[in-house]
């Protein structure tokens, strides 16, 4: 039995193939303007790419931002319970879950069974989320891609205390003009990013295995930063920490489309 799942985040689309053991295919695409016509494009590429029609498919599930409008999808779930299903796949002893997106962060608690047990979640303002650090990579010139690398590659470390990402990011601009290295402010940055996102999680606690999701859990200087603010060196990501969610979707689809054959 195939499903698919379709995650449509305020940055970027993710759709999964999933057989009910493995992924078959995966896709990512840019959310843009037009982000419905654009999650229904990549769906329908991917189908076609996989000799696949929508009969062959038992199941949608769209989460996510845009999960209301994706006309395609047989059914919708909520980003937690598709994001912690995923991971949960992925990695089954997981019992806390970080992720930062786009727009977003959250922690969520997870029980023995793999099921959301409590979360929180700060979706009111851009600082701790992707886009305040896809801001300051836009300030100091380099491509998402460069500054985790760029991070890593100095020990020194500075301040960056602005609670808003706007003013956070005349921060930025003033530290270059005061001569401070690029790579020093990335630091700071990350170091910001994950003293919120940890602090909004201690009121749930971090039980251990620790699992980081999300897009921004691709920058290996944001996972460093999570692990000092945690305290564990052995906070882990999965394999491709963008498709918790829409895995997670089609593992859903999976255990809906089975309780309808009963």
């Amino acid at each position: 039995m195939i499903t698919c799942g379709v995650d449509i985040g305020s940055r970027t689309i993710k759709v999964v193939i999933f057989d009910g053991q493995n992924i078959i295919d995966s896709a990512t695409t840019l959310s843009g303007a037009a982000p419905r016509d654009n999650a229904e494009r990549l769906y329908l590429e991917m189908l076609a790419a996989n000799h696949c029609t929508q009969s062959d498919i038992a199941m949608t599930v769209a989460t996510g931002y845009g999960r209301n409008y994706f006309e395609l999808a047989d059914k919708v779930s909520s980003e937690i319970i598709c994001h912690t299903a995923g991971v949960a796949f992925l990695c089954p002893q997981v019992r806390t879950i970080i992720d930062i997106g786009g727009q977003d962060s959250k922690v969520v608690q997870v029980s023995a069974e793999g099921k959301v047990a409590d979360f929180v979640m700060n979706d009111r303002c851009a600082a701790g989320t992707g886009k305040f650090i896809e801001m300051v990579a836009h300030t100091l010139n380099m491509s998402l891609e460069e500054t985790g690398t760029a991070a890593l590659s100095c020990d020194e470390i500075c301040e960056v205390s602005s609670m808003c990402a706007v003013f956070a990011e005349s921060e930025v601009i003033g530290l270059l003009h005061k001569g401070v290295p690029p790579e020093v402010i990335l630091r700071g940055v990350f170091r910001s990013v994950a003293k919120r996102v940890v602090s909004l999680g201690r009121k749930l606690g971090f039980a251990e295995p620790i699992v980081f999701t999300g897009g921004v859990a691709q920058n290996p200087g944001v996972l460093e930063a999570i692990r000092v603010q945690v305290g564990d060196p052995s906070v882990e990501i999965p394999s491709n920490p963008q498709l918790t969610g829409s895995l997670g979707a089609a593992i859903i689809g999976q255990q809906i489309a089975t309780k309808n054959l009963q």
